[in-house]
C-alpha cells in the first residue's frame, strides 16, 4: 500500500507497520522533529511541510491516510488552565475537522484521523479509544487497554519514557527541541498498529 502520515511526528503510531511491504510518506512541519523521523525510518520517504495543504493536494495518490492533526486547543487541557495567570483562551483549530469532512466526502481509501478527547461534544461523533477520538471509516475494535501511564510523570527519566514508547535512536539527546513533549504526543505503538490492522477485517 501507498501510506500517508500527516503531522507524523517522531512516528510513535507507524513503529509498528511493516515497511517492507508499503511505500510510506510522512509529512511534518518542524524540521528538527522531521530528522529525528528519517532517522528512524529511513525507508520512509519525510516531507518536511504543511500537512493540511499536503493532504488537499495529494490525497488522491494513496491508499491509506493517518492524520493526527494538532490537538491543543482542543484538549481538555486547554479547558482546565482557564484560570491560570497568562492563559489566553483560543479558538479550536478546525482542521481537525475539515479534514475528517473532506476524507469522508472525497478519499476512496481507508483512513483515520486521531485527535485528544475534547473540552466540548465532538461536533462529529468519533470511535473513542483510550484517551483518544479517532474518526474513520472503518471500525476500530476497542482494545480494552488502558493507556499507557507515561504521560504526566515527571520524574522519569528520558531513558525510560524511550523504553516505555519503545523509541530507540542512539543520539536522541542530540537533537534539538523539547525530548519529553516529543515523546508525550507518541501515539503507543501497539495501539497504532491494532488501528492499522484494523481496517483489514
Amino acid at each position: 500500500m501507498k501510506i500517508l502520515n500527516l503531522y507524523a511526528g517522531i512516528g510513535g503510531n507507524r513503529k509498528l507497520w511493516n515497511d517492507e511491504y508499503h511505500d510510506i510518506t510522512a509529512v511534518e512541519l518542524d524540521p528538527n522533529i522531521a530528522k529525528i523521523y528519517k532517522d528512524l525510518y529511513p525507508n520512509d520517504t519525510v516531507i518536511t511541510g504543511d500537512a493540511h495543504q499536503y493532504l488537499l493536494e495529494h490525497y488522491s495518490e494513496f491508499d491509506f491516510i493517518w492524520s493526527s492533526p494538532p490537538c491543543p486547543t482542543h484538549s481538555r487541557m486547554n479547558f482546565l488552565l482557564q484560570n491560570k495567570n497568562g492563559f489566553k483562551l483560543r479558538f479550536p483549530d478546525m482542521k481537525l475537522y475539515e479534514e475528517v469532512i473532506f476524507l469522508k466526502q472525497w478519499f476512496k481509501g481507508d483512513w483515520v484521523v486521531e485527535n485528544v478527547r475534547s473540552y466540548y461534544t465532538p461536533l462529529i461523533e468519533p470511535q473513542e479509544l483510550q484517551s483518544h477520538y479517532f474518526w474513520s471509516n472503518f471500525i476500530i475494535e476497542d482494545t480494552g487497554e488502558s493507556r499507557k501511564k507515561v504521560r504526566n510523570d515527571k520524574g522519569q527519566t528520558l531513558k525510560v519514557k524511550m523504553e516505555q514508547q519503545d523509541i530507540f535512536i542512539d543520539n536522541f539527546y542530540d537533537y534539538k527541541g523539547d525530548k519529553r513533549t516529543l515523546l508525550n504526543n507518541c501515539i503507543e505503538p501497539e495501539l497504532g498498529l491494532h488501528i492499522f490492522n484494523s481496517k483489514e477485517n
